[in-house]
């Protein structure tokens, strides 16, 4: 099999990239620029924009199936910045993986993409996109993945989407550092009543994922045109998380703590400063931030086992011992 992955030089981009090569398949990626992650592995490399719809003509020629990685991520930014990259960019390459001929693609989406602000307390793929947003990322990647299973066509391109929940692990240069960045400038605290669970899934089981999925897609196959969450299968309470990950950084848990309504009223302030001043950067808080950070989104992860065979082979306590590997205290 010869597989293009879009985002190659991202987290989880990496280590798909580095797991269809164990597995033997012949690998292109396709990043923006040249990667120091991406330059010892033995892959084709095919620079791009994926908002360039000839450079995703140019990708996804010649390829058995297409791993759509690449995405804006963020709580705050320009409309247009999303909505290009996230939106139109997916859009390029469905259109590239059709007039070549592809035969499969699987896009990486979000659970987020279903987020309303509201618990969400284990769910399942019924579960309907929210009719307001209060971030540009979780409504772009919705477009995005509405387009490309809607795309999905048993005798042509065969789709599917997944929604992996917090990806974390070695190599992390965004969500584990980001936490630690904030409690070292003492701006993390904990937004509700501490309560709250969440689902998270180690990178290794989320890349798995994506490969199981492609190789389950077939004509007759259930996984063609359907979403799927994916997850270590058991939510975790998110401060106690949070807080075993500055432990295994040699730092003390979080102290300060702020309630749900002050925060939410805080993001709303702060997102309106930013709007009018036009400040740059993103707002400490905002309303998506506050929302998430306080109400439990966890999720039935059932359908990706029965469709495709997905069952996390590295579990938390294993996950958190190869992170504890790669951080160093006070790092």
């Amino acid at each position: 099999m010869k597989a293009l992955v879009t985002g190659a030089n991202g987290f989880l981009g990496l280590y798909l990239v580095e797991l269809l090569l164990n597995r033997g398949h012949a690998v292109r990626v396709m990043t923006r620029n040249p990667s120091p992650s991406l330059s010892h592995l033995h892959v084709e490399h095919c620079h791009g924009d994926i908002r360039d719809f000839q450079a995703c003509l140019t990708a996804t020629s010649g390829v058995d199936v297409v791993f759509h990685t690449a995405a804006i991520s963020g709580i705050w930014g320009k409309w247009k910045l999303f909505y290009d990259t996230n939106t139109v960019g997916t859009r390029n390459i469905v259109e590239g993986c059709q007039r070549n001929e592809i035969r499969k693609l699987v896009y990486t989406s979000s659970p987020s993409v279903t987020f309303d602000g509201q618990h969400q307390i284990n769910v399942d793929e019924t579960v309907a996109y929210p009719e307001k947003w209060l971030c540009h990322y979780p409504h772009t990647k919705a477009l995005a993945e509405q387009h490309v299973l809607g795309a999905n066509d048993a005798t042509g391109l065969m789709t599917c989407a997944l929604r992996p929940h917090l990806i974390w692990g070695p190599r992390d240069r965004h969500l584990v550092p980001r936490l630690l960045n904030r409690a070292r400038s003492n701006k993390l605290l904990r937004v509700g009543d501490g309560k709250n669970k969440i689902d998270i899934i180690y990178v290794e089981n989320a890349a798995q994922a994506h490969l199981q999925a492609a190789e389950a897609m077939n004509p007759d196959s259930t996984v063609c045109g359907r979403a799927y969450f994916l997850s270590q299968g058991q939510p975790v309470n998110c401060w106690d998380w949070i807080n075993d990950i500055l432990a295994l950084a040699g730092m003390p848990g979080i102290k300060k703590s702020i309630s749900f309504r002050s925060a939410y009223r805080l993001g709303a302030i702060l997102e309106s400063a930013h709007r009018v001043m036009h400040l740059n950067g993103e707002p400490r808080m905002t309303r998506f931030l506050a929302a998430q950070l306080a109400k439990s989104h966890y999720f039935d992860i059932s359908l990706a086992k029965q469709d495709f065979g997905f069952s996390p082979q590295v579990s938390t306590e294993e996950g958190m011992e190869q992170l504890a590997n790669s951080l160093t205290p006070q790092s």
